[in-house]
């Protein structure tokens, strides 16, 4: 059984709502959830599985509520060797080559810090799926599947 831990960023609310839905399924799986507000790299340190849900906002940016983690672990650098990590990244995919920024840039930097990514990074297109929770809830349960 693994405990995860689940960084959330969003602005509006909507990945706050996912992360809520994604909760649920993983303490019905034989894992545990924490979800870990204003998260610091010591939290990402302790975490045993990390899954980062975040909207995008402007043109590719990390939601306000993330950018103090995401900056910390680009400047401190601490290797996240062997960690494994899952990324849920939602965007509009009109924003042409930022759709899907945040999410993109925690996958770069988590691959630079030596973390192992768990099965694909989940880009939900807020044009395309008005509600994320169909598209993420098959994604999720391959993905928990393949957590060690």
């Amino acid at each position: 059984m693994a405990t995860i831990s689940i960084f959330v960023g969003s602005v509006y609310g909507g990945a706050e709502r996912l992360s809520e839905q994604v909760i649920e399924v993983i303490e019905k799986s034989e894992h545990q959830a924490q979800l870990v507000e204003n998260g610091t790299v010591d939290d990402m340190l302790a975490a045993s599985h990390i899954l980062v849900i975040t909207s995008t906002t402007g043109q590719g940016d990390i939601p306000d509520n993330l950018v103090a983690l995401y900056s910390q672990l680009n400047d401190q650098f601490p290797l996240l060797t062997g960690k494994q990590y899952g990324i849920i990244a939602m965007g509009d995919r009109s924003y042409g080559d930022t759709f899907c920024g945040a999410g993109r840039s925690f996958d770069e930097l988590f691959r630079d810090l030596q973390a192992k990514p768990v099965g694909h990074r989940l880009e939900i297109d807020a044009c395309e799926d008005f509600e994320p929770w169909p598209v993420t809830e098959p994604w999720l349960n391959e993905w928990l599947t393949k957590i060690s």
